[in-house]
């Protein structure tokens, strides 16, 4: 399956850094009780399932994911951190054979905006939840990202992440369709909150975390994409990145970007 952030080694960095940099935000009130089973849907290297399996170490967790690859390094991180409480799987969601009501949870995290059917994974996990489960979804909105200062090459190459994310038939604007798409799929929709981050020079740390260990990263990881579209020329695509770059430094340089965190109860 196409995936427009690649698999580089600075991609599995990225992914490492950020699930901490965002785990207050993402991850409070996220809680399961003690024997609980949660399936994790696109588990990656397991950036979140470290998080999860701490924050909850009486619940058992099924972290799924189609690429080989991150599975395996994923196991052997959690192996060196000595985390027992889950078996990584690898496999397809769309063809992993789930038992109907075999979940009481189900956690889904910067998923949805990879696929080109989010309603067909919904509805597979709807059938996998047991009555009175609840599946927590968290995604992104690349549309509400705003900075300063903002020059033209820098919006542009915000803009090639976006163009090639929707060219492989995917929604980088997909966290504010949380709740229709919940409700669509049958589930009753308690909640959809925006989980929004904003950074300046008066949290210089946080700003540079945000900046250069999420952001930067990120919309580099659509070059290949972005130059062979020819969407922009290489020298105005190295001038956006840095112009970017340049916002953690910046006197003014200011950061805001929204995530949406949805949970559905079946």
């Amino acid at each position: 399956m196409p995936y427009v952030h690649g698999y580089t080694e600075r991609e599995i960095r990225r992914l490492m850094e950020q699930s901490l940099i965002l785990e207050d935000l993402l991850h409070t009130g996220t809680c399961y009780r003690e024997g609980s089973k949660v399936l994790e849907v696109g588990c990656g290297v397991g950036a979140q399932t470290r998080i999860l399996t701490r924050r909850n170490p009486g619940a058992f967790f099924h972290a799924l994911d189609i690429s080989e690859e991150s599975i395996n390094l994923a196991r052997k991180l959690a192996s060196k951190d000595n985390i027992t409480n889950v078996e990584f799987i690898h496999s397809d969601l769309y063809e992993h054979p789930l038992e109907p009501e075999s979940y009481d949870h189900i956690f889904v995290c910067f998923v949805l905006e990879h696929l080109h059917a989010p309603e067909d994974a919904l509805n597979i996990f709807h059938k996998a939840l047991r009555k009175g489960g609840t599946i927590t979804v968290i995604e992104g909105d690349h549309g509400s990202g705003f900075w300063t200062p903002e020059t033209a090459e820098s919006r542009l190459a915000w803009d090639g992440l976006i163009h090639s994310q929707k060219e492989l038939g995917h929604d980088p604007n997909i966290g504010r369709r949380i709740y229709p798409l919940l409700l669509k799929t049958g589930f009753s929709v308690p909640d959809v909150s925006p989980r929004w981050i904003y950074a300046d020079q008066s949290e210089k740390e946080l700003l540079d975390g945000v900046i250069n260990h999420i952001i930067v990263p990120m919309v580099y990881s659509a070059e290949s994409q972005v130059l062979e579209s020819k969407l922009m020329d290489t020298d105005t695509w190295k001038r956006g990145l840095q112009d970017i770059e340049q916002v953690s430094i910046h006197p003014e340089g200011t950061f805001f970007y929204t995530w949406f965190k949805g949970v559905g109860t079946k």
